[in-house]
């Protein structure tokens, strides 16, 4: 197991955490006459807002631009993303959102949010080199499951039974496009999947090859029941 963990700072933004497997003349002496006075005058400086960058975000990325290229992604209906389908059989989750990514080069994300646990977002991805199970745990272990409530991202933990999961998985979000759910908005793209939390403007990268944290996450040591924790 390798882990690999750097900060990149932008000037006034933070950067990125890694899990790794892997920006007036005077008048003449001769006039009678005072010159007319004329009005100075001012300009107002006009901004244009920075475009979002056209390919995915990489690690070290600053915050802000992170989530510009989310939102630039193209919005999906969120009302295409309220249940969730195991073995043929279709849960509704009510005020609960559930997707999957595509398959592609950075593997697949089953993702979904819990109203128990203030709708944080939750995803399962199948990581090359999920961190190790602490010794202080039993039961099973799940390297790959990625909780992400905003302040705090942890990777693997242990969990007896599907939780959340068990009511299987969502309808897929198209590469491209990005869905919008409390406060949060995930875009899905072939080199991974991104999503911010808006309440605490921090940002996580998913793909197979590791988790990306982005904005205020920062490494801590996690708790023993936690395979690795980042937190604002």
């Amino acid at each position: 197991m390798r882990i690999a963990v750097w900060v990149a700072a932008s000037v006034v933004l933070t950067g990125c955490s890694q899990w790794v497997v892997g920006d007036a003349e005077r008048a003449s002496p001769e006039m009678t006459t005072p010159p007319a006075s004329t009005a100075p005058t001012t300009s107002t400086p006009t901004t244009t807002p920075s475009a979002p960058p056209s390919a995915a975000p990489a690690s070290g990325a600053p915050i802000g631009e992170v989530v510009r290229w989310i939102e630039a992604g193209f919005p999906a209906d969120p009302n295409g993303f309220h249940t969730a389908v195991r073995d043929g059989q279709t849960t509704q989750l009510g005020a609960d959102t559930a997707f999957t990514t595509p398959a592609g080069p950075s593997g697949v994300s089953n993702c979904m949010t819990d109203s128990r646990a203030d709708g944080a977002l939750a995803c399962l991805i199948d990581l090359a080199e999920p961190p190790p199970q602490p010794a202080e745990v039993y039961g099973e272990w799940k390297g790959g499951w990625v909780d992400f409530p905003g302040a705090v991202l942890d990777i693997g933990s242990a969990h007896g039974d599907p939780g959340r999961f068990s009511s299987g998985t969502g309808a897929e979000l198209p590469f491209g496009q990005a869905l919008a759910f409390g406060d949060y908005r995930c875009r899905s793209d072939p080199a991974a999947l991104f999503c911010v939390n808006y309440a605490h403007r921090s940002a996580v990268r998913f793909s197979t090859a590791g988790i990306d944290a982005f904005g205020c996450l920062q490494p801590v040591s996690p708790p023993g029941d936690i395979g690795a924790r980042f937190s604002c």
